[in-house]
């Protein structure tokens, strides 16, 4: 059957078979297949692009009575099982995600429904629990690490459960500091609604585009301000929660000692223990002003050791991230500027460190000059505000850059971890080995760069990016390496995650890092809550 690409409900903002917005999309610059070219040795001559029309989606298994006992339920505006709506919610944006999407033959969930209260969805929860129907919640439909994967989990079904409605700032108190939004409020949408009333969250992942206030929450998300603001698990306050059984609100205060912080059990639970339909978050005024400073390291270890003295010392920056010496020379920071010699933020050599200070304009000149004198104590180069902003300019664009390396063969994908600053040197070699090792072995050539993303006093958190020839079954080469990178991460003691979450692709490894006693109370908590387990099948839980 060909599918007819219809819909009945609104479309996720981002292409189906690719990131983002497709106006943003752009082709690979004449420097950029250079490099492709003599470091890979890649034919950067494009295929045609499969299109919507051409994919055959598995056929739905939702029966005309279901969809009637739907309709029912939501009204007929917001049940469907075409075709289009279906692909749209076939999975996150992973590069094996992507790559599936370049398959004729594609895995979609059986039908979408689009609640719009907590009564509605406690009363699609119920049904399907009675019906055998698994359920995966859709937000932005941002995750990287199979968190969307359309699963059954061994029922009849699958549906995807798009939160898009949930979509309102529902109390603004301006006073305690703190408002309460939508599951379904994208990144973009929140601030602009605080932004008309002063205030802001400050919580700017890669995906914040796209993403929403509920993915944030069931991600246990990080942003790239985390450095002044906190991860957004820190900013959480309060959160409602449908399961099967009932609808739960969690939090009446900033810090409580009444028992386990049950916020935080639901804050990356990943739709696996229930749906979040609103959270309160702290925020802030909008800053009076932003500075940027970059400043040039001779090597890594140098450059680590100084992030690492800013954290422990509590003056730091609202961002600091340092690249190490290949990413640095590839100009990974500036995305536009990548593999261009004229480009290049700094010195020939050793690597660039990132930061921005936002306040009002003392507190951030006083960071910023506090920030600079450690710095040029510990080996620290400035080299202005350029690189800094260059930075901030193309922060979110980095993907679109991966759906034009994936369109001529090349594989390009991401990893994170984090691991206490004793760790750091000896987690970036084992992962940056393993990666080399895992694609060398398919036959493939590999660039393996790598950033420090987020820093704490007491640990770090390692981004690595992976760039490498395709050869042979591209899902499974892939994924050949990332469970190699897996493996080092859990054999030298760090996280599995740090911002990406767990879902299918880390699922595997989660047991070596919370041990049985863990496992025992996911899996507790899972069957106290989700009896019949239609939440998010085959995630998380071990």
């Amino acid at each position: 059957m060909t599918n007819s690409i219809d819909h009945r409900l609104p479309a996720p903002p981002m292409k189906w078979n690719a990131w983002g917005d497709p106006a943003l999309a752009s082709d690979l610059s004449d420097s950029i297949k250079g490099l492709l070219v003599s470091a890979l040795g890649l034919d950067t001559d494009a295929p045609a692009e499969l299109a919507a029309a051409d994919v055959e989606l598995t056929p739905s298994r939702l029966t005309a009575d279901d969809v009637a006992a739907l309709d029912g339920l939501l009204g007929t505006d917001h049940v469907s099982i075409a075709d289009g709506d279906r692909l749209y919610r076939a999975g996150g944006k992973s590069t094996p995600d992507l790559l599936r999407r370049k398959q004729a033959h594609q895995e979609a969930p059986d039908g979408v429904v689009a609640p719009g209260t907590d009564e509605e969805v406690l009363a699609v929860l119920q049904w399907c629990a009675d019906a055998g129907v698994a359920v995966v919640p859709f937000g932005g439909g941002t995750s990287v690490v199979g968190g969307l994967d359309p699963e059954d989990g061994g029922l009849r079904a699958v549906i995807s459960l798009d939160l898009r409605r949930f979509d309102a700032l529902i109390d603004l108190d301006a006073e305690s500091g703190q408002a309460r939004l939508g599951a379904g409020v994208t990144g973009p949408a929140a601030e602009e609604m605080l932004g008309t009333q002063g205030f802001s969250i400050g919580h700017f992942p890669q995906s914040f585009k796209f993403a929403t206030i509920g993915g944030f929450a069931a991600a246990r998300s990080s942003g790239q301000a985390s450095a002044g603001y906190g991860r957004f698990d820190d900013m959480v306050t309060a959160l409602t929660v449908v399961t099967p059984q009932s609808i739960a609100r969690f939090g009446v205060a900033p810090k409580s000692a009444a028992g386990p912080d049950l916020r935080q059990l639901f804050v990356g639970s990943e739709g696996t223990l229930g749906v979040i339909t609103d959270v309160t978050v702290r925020v802030h005024k909008v800053p009076e002003t932003t500075l940027h400073e970059a400043w040039h390291f001779p090597d890594f270890a140098t450059g680590a050791a100084a992030l690492r003295a800013v954290a422990q010392r509590g003056i730091g920056p609202t961002v600091m991230r340092l690249s190490d010496e290949v990413e640095t020379g590839i100009n990974l920071a500036n995305p536009s500027g990548i593999g261009d010699e004229k480009a290049a933020p700094v010195p020939p050599g050793g690597v660039l460190a990132v930061t921005t200070y936002e306040g009002d304009e003392a507190a951030a000149q006083a960071r910023k000059l506090l920030t600079a004198d450690l710095f040029t104590s510990l080996g620290g180069q400035s080299v202005g505000a350029g690189p800094a902003e260059a930075w901030e300019h193309g922060r979110f664009n980095a993907p679109y850059l991966r759906d034009s390396l994936l369109a001529v063969g090349a594989g390009c994908e991401t990893l994170e971890t984090v691991t206490t600053w004793s760790n750091l040197s000896t987690l970036k070699t084992a992962v940056t080995d393993a990666l080399t090792a895992a694609l060398g072995e398919s036959g493939s050539l590999a660039l393996v760069m790598c950033h420090i993303s987020h820093v704490y006093p007491t640990g770090a958190s390692l981004y690595f990016t992976v760039i490498y020839k395709q050869i042979g079954e591209p899902v499974a080469q892939w994924q050949a390496a990332k469970a190699a990178a897996n493996q080092a991460i859990t054999s030298v003691g760090a996280s599995i995650t740090h911002h990406h979450a767990v879902g299918a692709d880390h699922r595997p490894w989660l047991a070596a890092e919370i041990g049985d006693t863990g496992v025992t109370v996911l899996r507790a908590v899972k069957e106290a809550l989700d009896p019949k387990g239609i939440l998010n099948p085959g995630k998380l839980i071990p």
